[in-house]
């Protein structure tokens, strides 16, 4: 798919995304804070293979590649903190499912598919029917991909160009503060005591 139908389609895929957007920012902050990812998150085959479908849908070209921006990352911390016990588990059932698939297809799995095969085999997935495995996961796992590539920071900041941070706050600012004058009127009397006083 062209970088640019992506652009084109990213209202659509966030909304078609199984996360709420401030979920995904949670997400990207527990990959800020924790480069190691989950212990409890994909294990290394699941991880190349996350690795292999995000660089195949969002590859590098004039901007960063899925994986350049952390999107294998972010999918795994989804998976890991924010699924519930039954989507994970078919949800990593389903990531077995592709490498299935390619093995049965190509007789290796996806990971050792060259990046032409990848593409074929992804254009195969995209054409057939989305009612069942491993396209269900496929495509799950596809709009995590897009999502997590469209929030992550430097996508944001450096090709949607969005301002993702409050402008500076200068609290040492100057004020000018105007008086009104003041309309509180004397008593004549007053005038008087003073006068003679």
């Amino acid at each position: 798919m062209e970088r640019r139908d992506l652009l084109r389609a990213l209202a659509s895929a966030a909304a078609l995304s199984i996360i709420p957007r401030k979920d995904a920012l949670a997400a990207w902050s527990r990959v800020a804070e924790d480069a190691l990812g989950p212990t409890n998150g994909l294990n290394d085959p699941q991880m190349a293979l996350v690795r292999a479908v995000a660089d195949t849908i969002l590859p590098r070209t004039d901007t960063p590649s899925a994986t350049d921006v952390g999107v294998d990352r972010f999918v795994n911390v989804i998976v890991s903190e924010f699924l519930s016990d039954e989507e994970r588990t078919k949800g990593l059932a389903g990531l077995d499912a592709i490498d299935a698939k390619a093995r049965a297809d190509n007789n290796v799995v996806f990971t050792e598919l060259s990046p032409e095969a990848r593409g074929k085999f992804i254009e195969s997935i995209e054409s057939g029917p989305r009612d069942a495995e491993p396209a269900q996961t496929y495509w799950r796992l596809k709009s995590l991909i897009v999502h997590g590539y469209f929030t992550s920071e430097p996508v944001m900041k450096d090709v949607l160009k969005t301002q993702i941070m409050f402008p500076d706050f200068q609290g040492s600012a100057p004020v000018t503060i105007k008086k009104k004058p003041s309309t509180i009127k004397v008593p004549a009397s007053d005038h008087m005591e003073h006068a003679h006083g």
